[in-house]
C-alpha cells in the first residue's frame, strides 16, 4: 500500500511538472505572439490596435522619456506617431512605409505564470513616396526589452522599452548619422501635447553611443551577467 501511495504521488509531481512546464511554453508562445502582433500593426500605422495591447497601468520608454499607463502609450502612439508620420490617420496610408520586424525572441516566464521578460531586435525600413511628398527612406536599428503581464487571463505588455540604437539615410547609411539625429525628449506633458510624463537622466543618445540595454536574463551557460557592459 506504502508503494502503491508513493508511486502516485510520484506520478502526481511528474504530472505537475508536466502541466508547469507545457503553461510555460504556451505562454512564452502567447508573448512571442503579442509581440510579433505589435509589430504588425505598428506596420500599418494601426496605432488604435497598438495602445489595445497594453496593461492600463503600463509604461513605455521611449528617446529618453517615460510614457505612463495606457494614457501615455495612446499619448506616444495615437499622438505623436499618428500626427507626425501618419497625417493623423489611424491605418495604412498610400506612400507611407513602415516594415517593423521582430527579430531573435528571447523570452522568459515566471515561474508564477503572472509575468514574462522578452527581448527582441527589429531592423526597420521607412519612408515616404515622392508622391504624397518629401521623399524620405531610412534605416532603423533597435532593441526591445520588454515586460509583459497577464491580466484576466491575457497577456499584454506592461513595460514597453525601446531603444532605437542607430539611424541612417538609405543614400548615406548609418556611418555618417549625425549627432542627435533623433535628439531625446527634453519636454515633458502637458507642456508638449505629445511628450512624455518623466524624462530620464542619461538617456543614451543614438550610434555612435553603443551603451548596451541591460539583458533580463543571465548567460545562459554560466548563469553569470555579461561582462564589459556599460
Amino acid at each position: 500500500m506504502d508503494a502503491e501511495h508513493e508511486n502516485a504521488t510520484g506520478l502526481a509531481r511528474r504530472l505537475d511538472d508536466l502541466s508547469q512546464r507545457v503553461g510555460i511554453l504556451e505562454d512564452t508562445l502567447a508573448v512571442q505572439q503579442l509581440q510579433h502582433a505589435y509589430g504588425y500593426y505598428l506596420d500599418k500605422c494601426l496605432y488604435d490596435e497598438v495602445v489595445d495591447l497594453f496593461a492600463d497601468d503600463s509604461r513605455v520608454i521611449f528617446i529618453g522619456g517615460v510614457y505612463r499607463e495606457r494614457a501615455g502609450a495612446a499619448r506616444l502612439y495615437a499622438g505623436r506617431f499618428r500626427e507626425r508620420f501618419a497625417e493623423g490617420k489611424n491605418g495604412p496610408s498610400f506612400g507611407r512605409l513602415l516594415d517593423h520586424p521582430m527579430l531573435q525572441p528571447v523570452v522568459h516566464v515566471e515561474p508564477d505564470r503572472s509575468v514574462a521578460h522578452g527581448r527582441f531586435r527589429t531592423l526597420m525600413q521607412a519612408g515616404t513616396h515622392h508622391s504624397v511628398g518629401e521623399p524620405r527612406q531610412w534605416w532603423e536599428g533597435g532593441i526591445y526589452e520588454n515586460t509583459y503581464v497577464r491580466d484576466g487571463g491575457v497577456w499584454k505588455i506592461g513595460i514597453l522599452n525601446y531603444r532605437a540604437f542607430w539611424h541612417g539615410t538609405f543614400e548615406k547609411g548609418w556611418a555618417f548619422t549625425p549627432p542627435e539625429y533623433v535628439p531625446n525628449s527634453s519636454v515633458t506633458y502637458p507642456e508638449d501635447p505629445f511628450g512624455p510624463d518623466e524624462l530620464l537622466e542619461g538617456a543614451p543618445q543614438l550610434w555612435p553611443d553603443t551603451t548596451v540595454v541591460p539583458f533580463h536574463y543571465p548567460h545562459p551557460v554560466t548563469g553569470a551577467p555579461p561582462g564589459g557592459i556599460r
